[in-house]
């Protein structure tokens, strides 16, 4: 496969997800308000309007885009995963597998993984992130589109949430649950150059690519682990702050409640713990999409964090300071007054008692 076939074929495809993220959602949305105009029984006009949405052209067409741009983004064609299929070797030469110094990671080729882990090609990637060598490579390709309006500019959604998270306190201590291939890590990394960070993830191939990344940018101040957020091993009080970016979505509900518990474990007295998650969800017709986008990108555990009930959970582990705040993942972006389809964006944030 060329280089400029497989640009092009993805340029269409962002193209298209842009048309749909756009022009598309507010048509539906338009739809869905005349929609709710019409029911009388004001007792189920939301449930109604929803039934009458789902019997539309539009929507059914809307919801197939959704699933198949996706698709044909991985697995079409000019997909990601026939790209680099054919470059393995080559991708493979890049990390210095045999090299063995600071920033190679801590892999445990006999670790179990969990079966939710297994169970599902999450976001349409085949075999998820963990059965190919390579998948840090396709999944980093991969995650330059999930902001799709935001272009080149997709890294700024990690920039600007790590600026939200800290504010103007010093953190010595980082621990980033759920890392990946490091993309949100580094805006820690280079934002406390002084502290140590570590990154954690299930994902050995994008661990790989991670530490790879900290050994071409000479960042001495990150280590990668591969070690379950459920249960890391580290000592109690090992960190004063604990973030993760998009990964409560990815589990099951007795897997958050580990996850919170054990971020309580690890965080020292005063410490803090902030995720970006998908929480707060505006309206009805917003949520019905959510919901919606769930099932069409593989992603079966999503629903069930916007319905729990973080703040109960998290008060009753022992946290303080509890919030969830809206966030912007651009500046151009206002959360109570946007007119395109785009993620909850939530960050959640809580302390530890003391310090």
């Amino acid at each position: 496969m060329y280089q400029r076939d497989f640009d092009a074929a993805q340029e269409f495809l962002l193209a298209a997800k842009n048309y749909w993220t756009t022009t598309m959602f507010r048509t539906l949305r338009a739809t869905h308000i005349e929609l709710m105009a019409d029911v009388k029984d004001s007792a189920r006009k939301t449930d109604q309007a929803v039934d009458a949405l789902q019997t539309k052209t539009l929507y059914m067409y809307f919801a197939w885009l959704e699933r198949h741009l996706q698709r044909m983004k991985y697995t079409g064609r000019y997909g990601l995963i026939p790209f680099h299929a054919e470059r393995r070797d080559s991708l493979l030469e890049t990390i210095e597998t045999d090299c063995h110094d600071d920033y190679s990671p801590e892999l445990h080729p006999k670790m179990r993984l969990p079966t939710y882990y297994k169970l599902m090609d999450t976001h349409q990637h085949p075999g998820g992130l963990w059965a190919d060598e390579i998948a840090g490579f396709v999944y980093e390709f991969g995650a330059r589109s999930t902001t799709p309006l935001m272009g080149d500019a997709h890294n700024e959604l990690h920039r600007r949430f790590t600026d939200f998270a800290t504010g103007e306190a010093e953190f010595s201590r980082v621990l980033d649950m759920g890392c990946g291939f490091g993309k949100s890590t580094l805006p820690f990394i280079t934002r406390f150059p002084n502290a140590h960070v570590e990154g954690i993830d299930l994902s050995a191939p994008c661990l790989k690519v991670a530490a790879q990344t900290a050994r071409d940018s000479e960042y001495r101040n990150v280590h990668y682990r591969q070690m379950d957020a459920q249960d890391t091993k580290y000592d109690d009080e090992s960190f004063d702050l604990v973030t993760s970016t998009m990964l409560l979505h990815e589990l099951p509900t007795e897997a958050v409640n580990r996850v919170l518990d054990e971020a309580f474990r690890l965080l020292r007295p005063g410490g803090h713990m902030v995720h970006l998650d998908f929480h707060i969800i505006p309206d009805e017709f917003r949520r019905f999409l959510h919901y919606g986008h769930a099932v069409r990108n593989n992603e079966p555990f999503m629903q069930d964090l916007a319905e729990m009930d973080l703040n109960a959970v998290l008060s009753a582990k022992g946290f303080e300071n509890i919030t969830f705040s809206q966030f912007a993942e651009s500046k151009n972006i206002d959360p109570d007054d946007n007119d395109v389809w785009r993620f909850p964006w939530t960050v959640i944030s809580a302390r530890v008692p003391g310090g």
